[in-house]
This record gives structure tokens, sequence and C-alpha cells, in this order.
């Protein structure tokens, strides 16, 4: 069965402009112009990608990303007229995967809701192993039980609290954490601290597993946003 799409936009033009991209593309597509009827659309149904509008009547996208996420982990698409980048850090730090400014190319945006489909894929064809005590993913083990890791098959040491930020991580592949997020929930502080650490730590993991630092393929930059673990 081809992939099935939700579009949640308020425009009628451009969300029918979208559909049939998308439908043009081999993909079975479904359409509501409002919050209040994405929201029980996304959560009764079996979508594997949902692509959202900020301004919309009966709840806006932000709450609606917020309310998807709570309950499903299928990619989430911001495509919005809103520029700003507090926007953005806000609808990435809510659970969005992607984030689209208007007006934009409908090629652009098939393209990237392939690509986040294709990450979705390859994440579920690997839940079972990041749920297990090991986590493989490309050369890298973790072994939870032993706190071991072994990158390429050698066995690299790490401090207490790197071994909890890269298991961190790596147990919620695919999701962008912000900076204060991690310093809460590795270091059990508020965002009142020193977050600075957070950012010497990612550089200390991507010194240990990545084979080029400056170009890492585990832990990436959301810039504006924080960090998210690839798999």
């Amino acid at each position: 069965m081809p992939p099935t799409i939700l579009i949640i936009e308020d425009e009628t033009t451009i969300a029918q402009l979208e559909r049939d991209y998308f439908e043009l593309n081999g993909y079975d597509v479904d359409l509501c112009h409002t919050g209040t009827e994405g929201l029980q659309l996304a959560l009764n149904g079996d979508y594997n990608l949902i692509i959202v509008d900020l301004q919309l009547p009966g709840m806006d996208g932000f709450a609606l990303c917020s309310q998807i996420r709570q309950s499903k982990e299928v990619p989430i698409l911001i495509v919005s007229a809103k520029k700003e980048e507090i926007d953005k850090i806000r609808a990435f730090n809510l659970g969005a995967d992607d984030y689209i400014t208007k007006p934009f190319s409908p090629s652009e945006l098939v393209a990237r809701a392939k690509a986040h489909l294709t990450r979705y894929e390859r994440l579920l064809s690997r839940q079972e192993p990041v749920s297990k005590a090991e986590i493989h993913i490309r050369g890298l083990t973790i072994d939870k039980e032993s706190r071991r890791v072994y990158v390429r098959n050698q066995e690299v040491v790490f401090t207490t609290r790197e071994f909890n930020l890269l298991e961190f991580l790596a147990t919620h592949p695919n999701r962008v954490f912000s900076k204060n997020e991690l310093f809460e929930r590795i270091w059990g502080m508020d965002s009142s601290g020193d977050i600075a650490t957070v950012t010497v730590h990612i550089r200390k993991l991507r010194e240990k597993i990545e084979v080029d630092p400056s170009n890492p393929q585990y832990i990436e930059t959301v810039w504006g946003a924080g960090y998210r673990f690839t798999v």
C-alpha cells in the first residue's frame, strides 16, 4: 500500500496543490482545514506523515503538533508563513521534524517528505534493538547493562556523563532536544544552570564516535533548536 499523508491546511488552494503533488508521486492524501478536525484525524488515523500549517482555526499548529507528538511518532512537517527563528525553534521543541516556510516549492516539499518517510521506516526497523540492552547503529554499539561503548568494534572509554548523554540520545533517535532539555535530563538541574556544558559534552562525544567530528553522522546539530541522534 502507498504511504498515506494527512495535510492540515486552512488555505484551500495550498492544500489542494500539496495534495496534487503528493498524489502524482504515488501517495494517498487526506485533507482537512481546521486544527480540531486535524487532531481527530491524526490521532484516530494510521498516517505515515502529517503536514501541519501553524495558523489554523480551532487549534493552532503549535498545539496540534504537541498533541499529536504525545501519542504518535510519525514525521510532522510544518508548512507556515511564519519565518521568525523563534517560531521554528518552538515547533522543533514541540516535536516537529521539519519546517518549511511559505512560499515554497511543492517539489521540495515532496522531496523532504520522502526523506522523512525513509528515515521513519528505518527507525521502525530498528526499534527492537533500540529497546534492548544493547543498541546497534551503523558500527556503534552501546551496552546499557555494562555501560560500555564500542566504535567499529573497538571499545572507547566514556565518563559517566558522556555515557548517559549518548545513551539518552541514542534511545530517542531522530528527536530534537534543546540544550536546556538535555541539561535537565542528564544533569538533573533546571535551565538556570550552565548549559554550556552540554555543548562541551556533545563535542567530546563526537570526538569519540564520529569518523569526522566536524561532519557528524550520528549526532546532528539542528541550528537554533538543539541536537538530534540520527539513525
